[in-house]
């Protein structure tokens, strides 16, 4: 395509092509407090030595480099900021940037998600309602262990500390609970109502699906369901109302 333009433009002009890939990445600024400067992640141990110590093992630890020249922009100050003024006032949280409170230090890598709160139907991190620590764990030594890592596996754990009716037991439950709350809906922010992953029964048909048989028919469970997917979507169309689990039903209905 390129080749093309090229032989379409006088030999007097220049084309200027510009992609993503040839434009630079962002970048990430160090994080500032006034009157403070990096001390690095030493200076952090007197205090809070349990997780310094397990720091390295972390996801974020394993991106750390000693080093003046990435300054503020790995270890502990990279999402603190500069340390000197807090640990010279004896730790005084006023002079020290707690991402708990204020998901800024987050975004600087995490831009993706940033971008994914500002969708239409998100978690309220923005307006201050909830945080990045709440479900992550930032110091945590394995991703892949529950409450100790940044990558949610075994998520439900993480949401039902709000959803509790939904993440509760069930005598019937659908069985995608079983793989994470994430298999249905986007942990950030979505375009979907109730934060879905897609707003109509494809999201069902990802895993309920049949290979058809007959023409003009949909057949999902061996079950004709041309006239019911016409009616909306499967949990309210009046069918499979009680789509996290039932206590009476195996077709999740209440």
């Amino acid at each position: 395509m390129v080749a093309l333009l090229a032989l379409a433009i006088p030999a007097s002009a220049t084309l200027l092509v510009i992609s993503c890939s040839s434009l630079p990445r962002a970048t990430n600024i160090p994080l500032e407090i006034p009157g403070a400067h990096y001390t690095g992640n030493a200076a952090c141990q007197d205090c809070h030595a349990d997780i310094v110590r397990r720091f390295p093992l972390s996801p974020h630890g394993r991106f750390h480099h000693e080093s003046t020249a990435m300054s503020g922009q790995t270890g502990c100050e990279s999402c603190h900021g500069p340390g000197s003024r807090h640990v010279a006032a004896g730790g005084n949280a006023q002079f020290i940037i707690n991402p708990g409170k204020d998901p800024a230090s987050c975004f600087q890598c995490h831009q993706q998600v940033n971008s994914e709160f500002l969708l239409p139907q998100h978690h309220p991190v923005m307006e201050g309602h909830m945080n990045c620590v709440q479900c992550h764990d930032p110091h945590g030594g394995d991703p892949f262990k529950p409450a100790s890592g940044l990558a949610m596996a075994r998520s439900d754990e993480s949401c039902a500390q709000c959803h509790r009716d939904q993440t509760r037991t069930f005598v019937f439950t659908h069985a995608a609970l079983r793989e994470g709350c994430t298999v249905c809906h986007q942990p950030h922010g979505s375009l979907n109502q109730k934060l879905l992953v897609t707003p109509d029964p494809n999201l069902c048909l990802r895993c309920h699906a049949q290979s058809q048989v007959v023409s003009q028919k949909i057949y999902i469970g061996n079950a004709d369901h041309t006239t019911f997917l016409q009616m909306g979507t499967c949990w309210t169309s009046g069918c499979h109302t009680a789509i996290h689990g039932s206590n009476v039903d195996p077709r999740l209905r209440y």
